[in-house]
């Protein structure tokens, strides 16, 4: 029996898929494992495979195929009716962006990206300038090329791509909110805290022994070792696929949460893309509802779940047992408020929940400014420490520090950072909807039991894939439209009542 049009389309798109995950795998291999010297090889190679991935999604044949399967799109159920909006969407993007301009993008990321880590060694953000100029110039293009096809104004073409059905306009209404709120709720944390700060943690933790504490936590999360790797990158990222997932860290011999809880935000990711539809992995409607929902696992793991006493009294034996530590320091008390301790410091990585946020939308502010033009690559340093001046009340005392400090804008993804601030509220509105459905969370968490916290996303988040909009996903999971409200109610809750 011939194949319908859409089944057809299925078989191209499991094609693409199968060279997404070869992209990742070299993505990852490239921060992780490559020689330093190899980045011009590495840039051929990525180039070849997104130049190949973009001529096959791009194929009269694929749009002759989509033509064909929406006529008879009534015929589907929802799932596939889905998986060919998805399809359309995808196609969309792509074919609006010459393979030319594909080809150079990967190549000048690639180079951008080495660049980027020299310019950290060196401490001098114009070793890397030059580079970031020209992947500012290409992105320019592509947002202008994009947004035309799409009907979106660039900036909202690039955000876009990464979550899908959220503007500008979605992301100011929300970071209005955070903006009225965020100041006056660091201030009076940060005065609550001064009455009674932790107990400092001082020491050296090998290496080795904050291993083996993270692989312990995170195999009590889910993290299946079986089917995915954790290693260390200047940058903790997660890449591959469902079947092969790989999550890095950056661990600290002066500080043992660094680490642990880079490896926590990275899992958060992990298991959110290994409970994706296992019917539909290989399609566009089994992947991820965009970056703002993968962030929000990520972040609901790192902030909502182990920045709590449930989380500290599970972690405090295995500091012992791993760090070897005792003393008044490593009660669970002390941990706890250093745990949530507020700082106005310049690392975002670092930066605890309370000034997270904000470091964002000093980003956001900083990468529309540079891609209309008002902002040259050249005087990125000085904006962003003003930035920072503006925001927080501090200036970063090297470019490492400040502008340096992220590889976002290296690799390309401009319009990326707001999904992080999304995250952050969509994760307070999921925690705020699984607390209310789980009134015994805090005993399973500090039991180390998190295998009801995952069945609840599994049914509310990841087992949706990319079926619903992010909005109606929300909505659907949540019962609440999307809003900043839950987000902010948990940060008063725990930062004026602990304190």
């Amino acid at each position: 029996m011939a194949l319908t049009p859409y089944q057809q389309l299925e078989q191209e798109f499991r094609r693409l898929h199968a060279f997404r995950g070869a992209l990742s795998l070299l993505r990852w291999d490239a921060a992780v494992m490559m020689p330093r010297g190899s980045a011009e090889v590495r840039g051929e190679q990525l180039a070849a495979l997104e130049t190949e991935h973009h001529a096959l999604l791009t194929t009269p044949k694929v749009a002759r195929l989509l033509e064909r399967a929406e006529a008879g799109a009534s015929q589907l159920d929802d799932w596939a009716r889905a998986n060919l909006r998805e399809m359309r969407r995808q196609r969309d993007h792509a074919i609006a962006t010459p393979p030319s301009l594909v080809a150079r993008l990967a190549k000048a990321t690639a180079r951008a990206e080495v660049f980027w880590v020299e310019a950290r060694k060196a401490g001098d953000f114009k070793v890397f300038a030059p580079y970031l100029t020209e992947v500012v110039h290409l992105v320019r293009d592509k947002a202008a090329l994009v947004g035309q096809a799409r009907g979106l104004a660039p900036y909202d073409a690039l955000v876009d791509a990464f979550t899908p059905g959220i503007t500008t306009a979605d992301i100011e209404t929300i970071f209005k909110s955070l903006s009225r709120k965020l100041p006056g709720l660091i201030h009076q944390a940060i005065e609550l805290q001064s009455t009674q700060p932790p107990l400092p943690i001082e020491g050296k933790f090998t290496v080795g022994r904050q291993r083996q504490l993270i692989v312990d936590v995170l195999k009590a999360m889910g993290f299946p070792f079986e089917r995915g790797r954790l290693d260390e990158s200047e940058h903790p990222f997660t890449e591959g696929v469902p079947g092969d997932i790989r999550i890095t860290t950056r661990i600290d011999v002066a500080d043992p949460f660094t680490g642990l809880l880079g490896a926590v935000h990275e899992t958060g990711h992990a298991l959110y893309d290994l409970g994706l539809p296992q019917p539909w992995l290989d399609q566009p409607v089994g992947q991820d509802r965009g970056l703002a929902l993968e962030e929000s696992q990520s972040l609901l793991f790192e902030m909502n779940l182990c920045r709590g006493r449930a989380f500290v009294k599970y972690l405090r034996p295995l500091l012992e047992k791993h760090l070897q530590v005792m003393g008044p320091e490593w009660q669970d008390e002390n941990l706890y408020r250093h745990l949530i301790r507020v700082r106005r410091a310049p690392i975002r990585m670092d930066a605890d929940e309370l000034t997270y946020p904000v470091h964002i939308m000093a980003r956001y502010d900083l990468e529309k400014r540079i891609l209309d033009g008002a902002l040259a690559v050249a005087d990125l340093p000085a904006a962003w420490n003003e930035a920072l001046d503006q925001r927080l009340g501090l200036r970063p005392g090297s470019d490492v520090d400040g502008c340096l400090q992220d590889i976002h804008w290296a690799v390309g993804h401009f319009g990326y950072f707001p999904s992080y601030a999304l995250g952050a509220v969509i994760a307070g509105q999921l925690y705020e909807a699984l607390r209310g459905e789980r009134p015994a969370l805090d005993e399973e968490i500090a039991a180390g039991q998190f295998a009801g916290v995952l069945e609840w996303l599994r049914d509310h988040v990841h087992g949706v894939g990319a079926r619903l909009p992010l909005k109606e996903l929300i909505q659907h999971a949540t019962g609440k439209p999307l809003s900043a409200a839950a987000y902010l109610r948990c940060l008063e809750a725990k930062y004026l009542e602990a304190s």
